[in-house]
C-alpha cells in the first residue's frame, strides 16, 4: 500500500518534538507530526523531516520541487481579519489537492521568495509544503526589513495577523513556524534576527505549553531586551480580536512585563511578608536549645555532629519522637547505620520511658499494643527506609523526595552522612560530600521540609579525642567545608572535659544562620533505664 492509499487511523504523541497528539498515524504504518514535520515511515522507521509533503501531509517525491497552491485572498470574518491585514501577510484561502478548504500561510524569506506554505485545515492539521532542507523562518520576517524598535512573536499565524491588525500594523509582528513546542529552537535559529530589535515581546498563548514556552525562550534572549506579555483571559491574541477586543491585543503589548529569571524578586514583592510566619518554630524538649534556635523549623537543614559513641543518634532520634508524638507531625527516619528494628524498639521505648535495645523483657504485649494506638493511631505515620545497603545517594534522595510529597513527611532525620557516601564508588570524599549536601540543600528548598543529618567528624589532633571531652571545631566536620556551608543550623554534642566517662552531655550550638547566636545551649542526662535524654541546670 503506498501511502497515498493509507487512511489516517488517530493521533499520537510525537517522539521529535514532545507534542501530545500532534503525530498522525495512518492506515500503512506511516506517521507525520504537523507541528515539526517529523516523519516515519511506514516499518516504524524515521524517515526525513526535512522531506517535502504535498497539501495532504503525505511525504512528495524525494528532491522534487514543492508545488505551491493556489488560494485567494479575501476577509475572514470569523477570524475577525480584514482583507487587507490578508493581502498584507499573503495569507490565503484555498483548497488541499484533496479538495479540502483550507488556510494557506505564505512563507517567504527576507528577500520575499516563496519558499514554503504552511496550510490550515478544518481537522486543525498542519500540513507544510517545502522543498527537502528548508527551514522555515519566522513568519512575517519578510515585512520588516527596516524597523528595530521592537519586535512581537507569536505563537500562531492567525495571531501575528491578529496582532498586526490590532495595532494597525505599525509595528513588526512574527509568528513561530512550529507553535509552542517548537518555540525554543526557532528563537534559537533566529537568534541574530531577532538581536537586532530593542525590544523582544513574546506574546504567546496564555495556556501551560505557551507560559512555559516564553519563559524558556526568555531565557535565551538578552534579558535586558525581552518582555512577556499576557493575552488572558483571552487564550490567544486571535481569540480576542474575533472576540471583537482588539484593544485586549494593544493593551497586552503595552502592559508587557520585563522578563525575570525565577527567583529574582523586588523588595516591594515582598514586603508585605515581612509580619508573616513567625520565625520560632516547634520548641524541642529542651528549653536551652529551644532560647538558642527558637525552635525547630520546616525548610531547614540542621547538622548534628560529634565524635564516635557520644550521642548524635540519641539526641536525633529523642528530636524524631518529639515531634511525631508531642507536635503531631509525620515524621521519616532513613538511619543507615541500623535495622528497623533497632530503630523502632528505640522510638516505642522513649515513648515508654524504657531502654528496650537493651532489656525487652521489660515491657508487656499490652504495653506494645497500648504504644503502638498512641503512636501511630489516627493515620500519624512514621516512616523507616529498609535500605538493605543500598546507599546511592541518588537513591536515598529519590527516597526523601518521596517522603516528602507523597507520604506528607514534614521532617527527615538522615544518620549518617559517611555512610551515604560511602556507597558511591568515587574516592574523593571532599568532592562526594561537596555534591552530597548540595543536593540535600537543594531537596530542602524544593520540599520545604526539615531536615536531620548526622554527620561525623575527623578526630582532634593530640592525644585527646572527643570521646575523652575534646571541644568540637566547625574545622573537624569530616571531609568538607560544605556541610558548614550549606546548613542552616549545626548542633555539636560533646562529653564534660572533668567527666567523659560519665551519663552527661554538652549540646552546643556551632552555627545559627536564624539569630547567629551560638555557644552552649543544654547539659543533657542520659538515663540508662529509661533511654531518655533530660535536661539537666547542672
Amino acid at each position: 500500500m503506498s501511502t497515498d492509499d493509507s487512511v489516517f487511523i488517530a493521533h499520537e504523541p510525537c517522539p521529535q518534538c514532545g507534542s501530545r497528539d500532534n503525530l498522525a498515524r495512518y492506515s500503512d504504518g506511516h506517521g507525520h507530526c504537523f507541528g515539526c514535520n517529523h516523519f516515519e515511515k511506514g516499518d516504524g522507521q524515521a524517515g526525513d523531516s526535512e522531506n517535502a509533503f504535498d497539501a495532504t501531509g503525505r511525504e512528495a517525491t524525494p528532491g522534487r520541487r514543492f508545488e505551491p497552491l493556489d488560494g485567494t485572498i479575501s476577509s475572514i470574518p470569523k477570524r475577525g481579519l480584514s482583507e487587507e491585514t490578508c493581502r498584507i501577510w499573503d495569507y490565503r484561502l484555498g483548497e488541499t489537492s484533496r479538495g479540502e478548504p483550507c488556510h494557506i500561510a505564505n512563507y517567504r524569506d527576507t528577500a520575499r521568495t516563496l519558499v514554503a506554505q504552511k496550510l490550515r485545515t478544518g481537522a486543525k492539521d498542519f500540513p507544510v509544503l517545502k522543498d527537502k532542507g528548508t527551514k522555515l523562518p519566522l513568519y512575517g520576517m519578510w515585512l520588516w526589513p527596516n524597523d528595530r524598535r521592537s519586535i512581537i512573536i507569536t505563537e500562531g499565524e492567525l495571531d501575528a495577523l491578529s496582532v498586526s491588525q490590532a495595532q494597525g500594523h505599525k509595528y513588526p509582528v512574527v509568528s513561530l513556524p512550529n507553535g509552542a513546542q517548537g518555540a525554543h529552537k526557532s528563537v534559537k535559529e533566529n537568534y541574530d534576527w531577532l538581536c537586532e530589535f530593542q525590544k523582544i515581546v513574546l506574546m504567546f498563548d496564555s495556556d501551560e505549553p505557551g507560559r512555559e514556552a516564553a519563559m524558556r525562550c526568555a531565557e535565551m534572549l538578552p534579558p535586558d531586551k525581552v518582555l512577556i506579555a499576557d493575552i488572558a483571559p483571552y487564550k490567544d491574541a486571535n481569540e480576542a480580536l474575533a472576540d471583537g477586543k482588539p484593544g485586549a491585543i494593544t493593551q497586552a503589548f503595552w502592559n508587557a512585563k520585563a522578563y525575570r529569571p525565577d527567583g529574582i524578586v523586588t523588595a516591594l514583592d515582598v514586603f508585605d511578608d515581612i509580619l508573616g510566619e513567625d520565625e520560632r518554630g516547634l520548641p524541642y524538649p529542651w528549653d536551652g536549645l529551644n532560647r538558642l534556635t527558637l525552635g525547630a523549623r520546616q525548610g531547614e537543614l540542621v547538622v548534628i555532629t560529634a565524635g564516635s559513641g557520644i550521642g548524635k543518634s540519641t539526641l536525633a532520634r529523642e528530636i524524631a519522637y518529639h515531634l511525631h508524638q508531642h507536635h503531631k507531625q509525620t515524621v521519616g527516619m532513613l538511619m543507615l547505620e541500623e535495622n528497623n528494628r533497632r530503630t523502632l524498639r528505640s522510638i516505642v521505648g522513649l515513648h515508654l520511658s524504657k531502654n528496650l535495645v537493651v532489656d525487652q523483657s521489660q515491657v508487656t504485649p499490652s504495653d506494645l499494643a497500648n504504644a503502638k494506638e498512641e503512636l501511630f493511631g489516627n493515620g500519624r505515620e512514621l516512616y523507616l527506609f529498609n535500605h538493605f545497603g543500598s546507599t546511592d545517594v541518588d537513591n536515598i534522595i529519590n527516597r526523601i523526595r518521596y517522603l516528602a510529597k507523597v507520604c506528607g513527611c514534614r521532617w527527615v532525620i538522615l544518620d549518617h552522612l559517611s555512610i551515604l557516601i560511602s556507597g558511591t564508588e568515587s574516592t574523593d570524599e571532599r568532592k562526594l560530600i561537596d555534591m552530597t549536601m548540595t543536593k540535600l540543600r537543594t531537596l530542602v528548598e524544593e520540599t520545604g521540609i526539615g531536615m536531620y543529618v548526622i554527620s561525623h567528624l575527623t578526630r582532634p589532633d593530640g592525644d585527646k579525642g572527643h570521646e575523652d571531652g575534646a571541644k568540637v571545631r566547625l574545622k573537624q566536620l569530616r571531609g568538607s567545608h560544605a556541610i558548614a556551608q550549606l546548613s542552616d543550623m549545626i548542633f555539636t554534642v560533646e562529653k564534660p572535659s572533668d567527666d567523659p566517662t560519665g551519663d552527661t552531655v554538652e549540646v552546643g550550638v556551632a552555627k545559627n544562620r536564624l539569630t547567629g547566636e551560638r555557644g552552649h545551649a543544654a547539659t543533657l542526662r542520659y538515663d540508662r533505664e529509661t533511654g531518655r535524654l533530660t535536661e539537666s541546670e547542672f
